[in-house]
């Protein structure tokens, strides 16, 4: 049987602001989480999940996301030349990554905002779904984010957004889900997003997270938001940027659009204190690692 959803879009044109002077000369996505950088655990838990057409929108100075994924064979040979056999394995395993993904690149181009680059890899999409992730998310899960997301597609044939439940204390952080109907296994029918609400007017106690299935009336709408943006910046009136969430809302005015909420455990790497949260809890879950950080979290305590 075909896999139900084939391709996949990671937005990585952003400029890691956040992050800054880090990422000044390497790519946020590139930031190491346990031994591999944060988008390579994307196109994992995509390739996982049976994609097998990924898109990445970049931007200058992301060339070293290109360089990860391209194969080395020079590297490769003085590696294997030097009795390296598992490093090079381990260069080797990535280039296969990217070749079972078949990773092809494109500049982002168009107005500022997050629904830009989701268009530019999409308008090719023709009638096809397509999953959204956000290069800065982490997601350990028995099941990867991107299968359940897939399957709450073949459940529902609908848009699918990805949530989580939320303290109603940090509702400012996310965009929170207007919940109509529940129906059960963490599936709900929505209409609609606000976004960064204070807790008082939060319209439901869960989180929009990074991860979506956006279909061709969305992509459609995002059409539409961009043609009025050109239309109102050649009149000479105030523009905004290009969201998905602003896309999302207009298809959900008229059509059935769902939120699954994930099983797992979601990280946050666009902030420091967030990106060092999800460096240590890979760190501590790793087999050979994590034992070595105990000890020296138990000496630290006693000095």
């Amino acid at each position: 049987m075909s896999p139900t959803i084939r391709r996949a879009v990671i937005p990585a044109a952003g400029l890691g602001s956040r992050l800054l002077p880090l990422t000044k000369a390497i790519p946020k996505e590139m930031l190491p989480v346990g031994d591999k950088p944060v988008i390579e655990h994307t196109v994992r838990e995509l390739v996982e999940s049976g994609i097998t057409d990924i898109t990445i929108v970049v931007s200058s100075g992301k060339s070293l996301i290109q360089d990860h994924f391209r194969p080395n064979p020079a590297l490769v040979d003085q590696l294997r030349a030097d009795g390296k056999v598992a490093y090079a394995d381990a260069v080797e395993e990535v280039a296969e990554l990217a070749r079972r993904g078949h990773i092809t690149y494109t500049d982002q181009h168009g107005p500022y905002g997050n629904g830009t680059p989701v268009l530019n890899a999409a308008r090719n999409a023709g009638d096809e779904p397509v999953l959204v992730l956000w290069p800065d998310d982490v997601f350990t899960a028995d099941v990867p984010r991107a299968q359940q997301l897939i399957h709450a597609y073949e459940q529902t044939g609908c848009p699918v957004l990805a949530l989580m439940p939320m303290d109603p204390a940090d509702s400012q952080r996310y965009g929170v889900p207007i919940v109509k109907e529940d129906l059960g296994d963490g599936q709900l029918r929505i209409t609609g997003l606000v976004e960064k609400p204070k807790p008082a007017d939060a319209p439901s106690s869960f989180a929009a997270i990074g991860g979506y299935v956006i279909t061709p009336g969305i992509i459609a709408e995002l059409h539409e938001q961009t043609r009025r943006w050109y239309e109102r910046q050649k009149n000479g009136q105030p523009v905004n940027e290009i969201y998905l969430t602003d896309a999302i809302n207009a298809y959900a005015a008229g059509h059935a659009v769902y939120g699954q909420v994930i099983r797992g455990t979601w990280y946050d790497t666009g902030n420091p204190a967030d990106y060092l949260v999800a460096q240590m809890a890979h760190a501590l879950a790793d087999p050979k690692y994590g034992a070595i950080l105990r000890e020296q979290f138990r000496r630290l305590d006693h000095t």
